[in-house]
């Protein structure tokens, strides 16, 4: 309920950010993300924009079927919801187009990726697990009621889930990717891939507006709150690529 509330609140300026947020991210996945090292940004583009138009059909789709969307509604309402709800389902569509569709020797080929590689889709993933949970109420009562000790307990747990994503999982094409070598890089990667959870949470809360009018500890809290989704979903897609 609070999405579909939060795409007719949210201020133009806000959807517009979201939706170049979203192009971004989808434009870095479809680069990165099991395609051949000489795949032209041409076909990146195209790929993303389609991806884009899925998911505004989808949306309208569901949002009819669930009679969330009428013309008797006025137009920014609709948009808005439209909208909001699209951006996210374009990215489950990069998503299962690399990981259920094309053929596995296409996604197996090694490519060289770069650390902008491995951030963008960390905040892919950041960004697909999070983003629907954000404008819940649950993340503002868990960020404004838990202490300290279990802010700080909270961020432990989700760089402890993470880890076991990241280091234990058995994706789609990662075998032939090398997992970190020593405790050293296991820790570093938990960190960096925990550090661009907060960043997605904390950009995702403050889209739906959840830092307006608010103190620096509600900020911090709500922001550890959905890092614990965050960090699933960096995991998850740090984990396609981790060399």
């Amino acid at each position: 309920m609070e999405v579909w509330e939060a795409g007719f609140a949210l201020p133009p300026h806000r959807q517009l950010a979201y939706l170049v947020g979203t192009c971004i991210l989808l434009l870095g996945y479809n680069r990165y993300s099991g395609l051949h090292p000489d795949t032209s940004w041409a076909e990146v583009v195209i790929d993303s924009v389609e991806e884009l138009g899925i998911g505004l059909v989808l949306s309208v789709v569901l949002l009819v079927a669930l009679d969330r969307i009428s013309l008797d509604q006025h137009v920014d309402e609709i948009l808005g919801r439209i909208v909001v709800e699209a951006l996210v389902i374009a990215i489950g569509v990069s998503v299962g187009t690399a990981q259920l569709g094309g053929d596995e020797e296409r996604g197996d080929r090694d490519q060289p990726v770069g650390v902008g590689g491995h951030l963008i889709l960390a905040a892919c993933g950041a960004v697909l697990f999070a983003a629907n949970v954000a404008p819940t109420e649950e993340i503002i009562v868990l960020g404004t009621e838990l202490p300290a000790r279990q802010l700080i307990g909270l961020a432990v747990l989700s760089m402890a889930l993470g880890g076991l994503v990241l280091f234990f999982s058995d994706f789609r094409g990662t075998r032939r990717l090398s997992r970190p070598h020593g405790r050293f890089g296991a820790l570093r990667g938990m960190v960096v891939t925990y550090a661009v959870s907060l960043v997605s949470a904390a950009l995702i809360l403050w889209l739906f507006g959840r830092f307006d009018d608010t103190g620096l500890a509600a900020v911090v809290g709500q922001t550890v709150a959905l890092g614990v989704a965050a960090s699933l979903g960096a995991s998850a897609g740090k984990l396609l690529l981790q060399q």
